[in-house]
């Protein structure tokens, strides 16, 4: 079976009031290249090299080229603009109180994580999809990603909008050939869809419902981050680094390495300190210590030499 984690669809065509709003967007990003980096050469002790890739892991099959801060800033990565400034978040269909807790929880999180303003629109109806774009695959009802990224979310992004996440419950696939996705995004449309299929053990409550959360943050964050030009780590173990499973995906911590902090600061300009405290805040109240503690760290060496 083919690598099923996140398959990552990148567009090069898009209408003319999409060229438009990038014009405008890399050209401020130009404008942005005196802005003083923080000093992250603190941090690098917690940084954790990565192993030697195995069979069946994301490095082992894809030979990605490390993405520098350097780079970063040369490649004029996609930034919020003026009135150009929100994220979005689609639902669509409909969910469990407690799927729609999780997705309430998600929006937050993107916002604390992102440091800029995140909405969630009313949910469309599954029924926006044609029946051309569904399927029932293995016994689960799947939606096509593809379709929702390229027809539906370009449709529902706000004027205001830099980045649209669609988020469902229902199961995903890419293309006929493939039997699922967890997630798929268009870096050129910067529109994303997720789901929360696969993401939980069982129906989910009070007592599970962290590791579904911890999950779809996770996945979130790392797309978004992806639709704000930054690649798959190669540099450290890092929420950025690409994974071809659950289980590799599940090894890796929500916090970002130094190198992706940095290009997320630089591009963002975020106080590091105050954003930490309210991550860590929100990991610690659901349950998310493991992360949270890692996030500690990152703020404790920030303060002490700050």
């Amino acid at each position: 079976m083919k690598p099923i984690f996140l398959f990552f669809l990148i567009l090069f065509s898009c209408n003319e009031k999409v060229k438009e709003t990038e014009t405008i967007i890399e050209h401020i990003k130009l404008e942005k290249g005196d802005l003083k980096l923080p000093n992250y050469e603190l941090l690098t002790d917690l940084n954790i090299k990565l192993e030697q890739p195995k069979p069946g892991e994301w490095l082992y099959n894809n030979h990605e080229k490390e993405q520098s801060y350097s780079d970063y800033i040369k490649s004029n990565p996609v930034s919020p603009f003026k009135d150009i400034n929100i994220i979005y978040i689609q639902p669509i269909g409909t969910f469990t109180p407690w799927e729609q807790k999780i997705i309430n929880w998600n929006t937050e999180y993107i916002e604390l994580f992102f440091n800029l303003k995140t909405v969630q629109l009313p949910s469309i109806s599954e029924n926006s999809i044609p029946k051309t774009q569904q399927r029932f695959h293995n016994g689960n009802n799947q939606l096509n990603a593809s379709y929702i990224i390229n027809s539906i979310l370009p449709k529902k992004t706000p004027k205001d909008g830099i980045v649209i996440m669609g988020i469902t419950a229902k199961d995903l696939y890419p293309r006929p050939s493939w039997n699922f996705v967890f997630g798929l995004a268009s870096y050129k449309k910067r529109t994303g869809v997720s789901s929360i299929f696969r993401y939980s053990d069982g129906s989910i409550d009070e007592t599970n419902y962290s590791k579904c959360l911890m999950r779809i943050i996770k996945t979130s964050v790392h797309e978004i981050s992806h639709m704000f030009t930054i690649k798959h780590c190669t540099y450290a173990i890092c929420l950025m680094n690409g994974s071809n499973n659950l289980r590799e995906s599940d090894s890796r911590p929500n916090a970002l390495c130094t190198e992706c902090l940095s290009k997320l600061s630089w591009n963002l300009n975020f106080d590091n300190v105050a954003r930490l405290n309210k991550l860590i805040s929100f990991m610690e109240k659901h349950h998310l210590n493991e992360d949270a503690s890692i996030l500690s760290k990152q703020r404790d060496i920030m303060l002490i030499n700050k």
